[in-house]
């Protein structure tokens, strides 16, 4: 049935929750490193608590916006957030920490602009996707254009280099136009120069080199390339099926390095074991589940593409987050979406969680 002025409340509590996991954990994870590095304790939490705030008005207000003007302003939308890419190179805006410079400084807050990149080419996506439906058989008209689009974008974030977004941008876009109808001997014939492209990718920087090699035998070199997945793993294991209890992990005491960040969910397993780690995935499963029917049974569309490149970015950072803590894949750097510590990464996904509720909205099926 047609429920034109409600939400999946299903989608509203299971983000909740998930931003109240996160917040709880980035605490108990970071109040020892926060501490240390700033004299409070409460220094993180404070700045998770500050952007889940903004990020729950804005999902709010997102979701109480028609999905459909994003259409007709979508190429404006695309060039926002290019531009944005260049403002961490700006003398005094942008913002360089352990060798990449990926924010800019906006009144003592940094601002990661590819969160927003990344918003923006859904967008532009799912828009230019609806005007070229009958030529997306064509590898030249339906293929070849998006795949323009997202080297640029992937071109500017590694000059950052933030090599694990750049690679989210490439994958939601693929994903997108595989559901659109995209001839799939194209996108297969795609596979080997990507590979190659990535392969010299890696092997171009040492430190990418080192990743690799240390994903493969961590424990070659446990005090340097391999320590950081040894602690994570030491972590997991240590956890058990129950966990230490919350607030009583070890490894958080230096062993991991910025546990409230990219390696939050070695934390979750160390301190809430098998268990908690478990319903995290669980949660993030509903979450894309909801996703995917709101995608599918979306009134046109752009709203069918843009809430699956929606839930795309979600299942995508959140695969290759637990494969990276699991040791399942070489480490990169991509946050745990609404988990883990960072301000941008947390608005811009509750935002695109608003526009995905607002889809719901004009969805025509049972909540139930």
């Amino acid at each position: 049935m047609n429920r034109d002025n409600t939400v999946d409340f299903t989608l509203v509590f299971t983000t909740i929750l998930l931003v109240i996991i996160g917040i709880i954990m980035v605490f108990s994870s970071s109040s020892a490193s926060a501490y240390y590095a700033h004299g409070d304790s409460y220094f993180y939490l404070k700045r998770q608590m500050m952007w889940a705030l903004l990020g729950f008005v804005s999902m709010y207000v997102l979701s109480n916006l028609s999905y459909q003007k994003y259409d007709r302003i979508s190429k404006y939308i695309l060039i926002a957030g290019l531009l944005s890419l260049f403002t961490v190179f700006i003398p005094g805006l942008g913002v360089t920490l352990n060798g990449a410079t990926r924010w800019i400084a906006i009144g003592g807050n940094t601002i990661q602009p590819s969160e927003f990149a990344k918003l923006a080419v859904i967008i532009y996506t799912a828009s230019a996707l609806g005007r070229k439906k009958e030529d997306i058989r064509s590898f030249l008209k339906g293929i070849m254009p998006f795949l323009l689009v997202a080297a640029v974008f992937f071109g500017l974030i590694m000059l950052q280099p933030d090599f694990s977004t750049g690679v989210s941008i490439v994958a939601i876009v693929f994903v997108m136009i595989f559901i659109a109808g995209a001839n799939i001997g194209h996108l297969l014939g795609l596979t080997l120069p990507g590979l190659t492209a990535l392969i010299l990718l890696i092997v171009s920087e040492p430190y990418r080199m080192e990743r690799w090699t240390s994903f493969i035998d961590p424990f070659r070199d446990p005090r340097d390339s391999g320590y950081q997945i040894i602690q994570s793993l030491y972590a997991l294991g240590s956890g058990g099926l129950f966990g230490l209890g919350l607030g009583r992990s070890r490894q958080k005491f230096f062993y991991i390095p910025l546990p409230q960040n990219d390696f939050i969910f070695s934390i979750i397993g160390e301190e809430l074991g098998f268990i908690g780690a478990a319903t995290v995935v669980i949660l993030f499963m509903l979450l894309i589940w909801r996703g995917i029917r709101i995608a599918i049974h979306a009134p046109d569309f752009f709203g069918s593409m843009l809430a699956t490149g929606i839930i795309a970015m979600v299942a995508i950072q959140v695969i290759m987050n637990i494969a990276v803590v699991t040791s399942s894949m070489p480490v990169t750097g991509i946050p745990l979406p609404f988990i883990s510590a960072g301000g941008s990464s947390l608005f811009f996904t509750l935002s695109a969680v608003g526009i995905l509720l607002n889809i719901s909205r004009k969805a025509s099926l049972d909540w139930s």
